[in-house]
């Protein structure tokens, strides 16, 4: 039964259909699915398939993948409080645009699939300044900043991942926490998160959660 569960959900999912996408959860959980099982083995697997539709580029739309990040989230939220046992956190981050940028799409997208992974997600949401970036991840303990910016000059102007960069240095945190940097410029130009000081980038929502999770066990380690 679970794998067809598993079939439907994906299919909900390339077909952007969110109402049947739930109703299939929730008709599983009915018939005795765990809510452990609903999480691991339907939501992940379809997250990690829509990475892999993406990577082999098979067509995926912006909407499926929104869609896909937004249901997961969905799902995760209402699934993990029935767990028995409370599920094992991967780790913290937290996410935003960047300073002077007010588009949240990416970050939306980021943040569902991240959840999906088990990583406690701080969304701080548009136009964050550096400053606050680095109280809030102080002050929820998180591994990674994660810095999404889809205008060139916010990605590398003096008030976005370079100011945060520049703070990590000033105050000794650059062991405690790891920059994730993503968005249109940095798909144009892949060594672009290098010279504005981030420790990685994602081409799109779904390899965000990937990366984001390695940053977190570096630190963790």
């Amino acid at each position: 039964m679970l794998k067809q569960v598993m079939s439907q959900y994906n299919e909900a999912i390339m077909d952007t259909d969110r109402d049947r996408a739930l109703q299939i959860v929730h008709v599983a959980v009915d018939l005795g699915i765990s809510p452990e099982e609903i999480v691991f083995n339907v939501v992940v697997p379809a997250i990690e398939l829509m990475m892999q539709s993406i990577s082999e580029n098979q067509g995926i739309s912006l909407a499926q993948h929104f869609m896909a990040a937004q249901i997961a989230s969905e799902v995760v939220d209402e699934m993990v409080p029935l767990f028995a046992k409370a599920p094992e956190i991967v780790g913290t981050v937290v996410i935003g645009t960047s300073q002077g940028d007010f588009h949240g799409l990416g970050k939306r997208i980021v943040s569902g699939c991240l959840k999906a992974m088990m990583v406690e997600v701080i969304d701080l949401g548009l136009n964050v300044a550096p400053e606050r970036f680095i109280d809030e991840a102080l002050a929820r303990n998180a591994q990674v900043i994660a810095i999404s910016s889809m205008m060139v000059h916010t990605a590398t102007g003096e008030n976005g991942c370079r100011r945060v960069r520049k703070l990590l240095k000033e105050r000794d945190l650059e062991d405690r926490i790891r920059i994730a940097v993503g968005g249109a410029p940095y798909r144009f130009d892949p060594d672009l998160f290098k010279s504005v000081g981030a420790d990685g980038w994602a081409e799109n929502g779904v390899t965000a959660g990937r990366v984001i999770t390695d940053l977190i066990r570096e630190v963790r380690r």
